[in-house]
């Protein structure tokens, strides 16, 4: 997700509190950043079930599957030997190594799908750069809010966000840097406004 807005909570009641009060205005585009898991916050924003799991499934049963087909087939036709009376095709011996090789396949693919799901590894992104965001990993709890959400709006969504304990609200990246020139533009206007006797220079009707 792509937090364009960040709100700073102290801890994750208020957190908590906020997530649900957005959602009941009408925001769904929330992610939060937070040193510990929150309990409740999963659902709080009303995230779906990890598609991980069946990601993995046809990796896991492909790994122990065909491990239990090569031992099969090189014990049981292409080079069969006759130890013990046993059978060439002896099932039980064929399970540990299947199992074992089930599992490898399973944590090596859902380790690098982990990563292309969470597109990792990422060394630079946007929030890295707000003040205090460091606390995410420490004490701090981080609301952020997508700049595509509908409901999201400047000056509203942030004067919400600090009626709701926000101790601190930032823009990201691009956003920010937006905001920074709108600002910058305003004040020269707003300053020439409050100029006493200031005159207007009028287009000749």
């Amino acid at each position: 997700m792509k937090a364009d807005l960040l709100a700073e909570f102290e801890t994750p009641e208020a957190l908590l509190a906020a997530v649900e009060e957005l959602y009941r205005r009408g925001y769904r585009v929330l992610d939060a950043f937070t040193p510990y898991p929150v309990h409740g916050l999963e659902q709080a924003l009303r995230l779906p079930r990890s598609k991980l799991p069946w990601l993995v499934l046809p990796f896991a049963l492909g790994g122990g599957g065909g491990c239990y087909g090569l031992q099969a087939y090189l014990n049981g036709w292409d080079y069969p030997l006759d130890v013990g009376g046993r059978p060439p095709h002896s099932a039980p011996s064929f399970v540990p190594i299947s199992f074992e090789m089930m599992v490898l396949a399973t944590a090596l693919m859902g380790v690098l799908i982990f990563f292309a799901l969470c597109k990792l590894p990422e060394l630079h992104h946007p929030i890295f750069e707000v003040e205090g965001f460091a606390g995410a990993s420490q004490d701090r709890f981080w609301l952020g809010i997508d700049g595509r959400d509908p409901a999201l709006k400047r000056g509203t969504t942030e004067a919400l966000l600090a009626s709701l304990g926000a101790s601190r609200v930032a823009w990201t990246g691009e956003t920010a840097k937006a905001a920074e020139t709108s600002e910058a533009v305003k004040k020269p206007t707003e300053a020439a406004e409050e100029v006493p006797g200031a005159v207007t220079k009028e287009e000749p009707s």
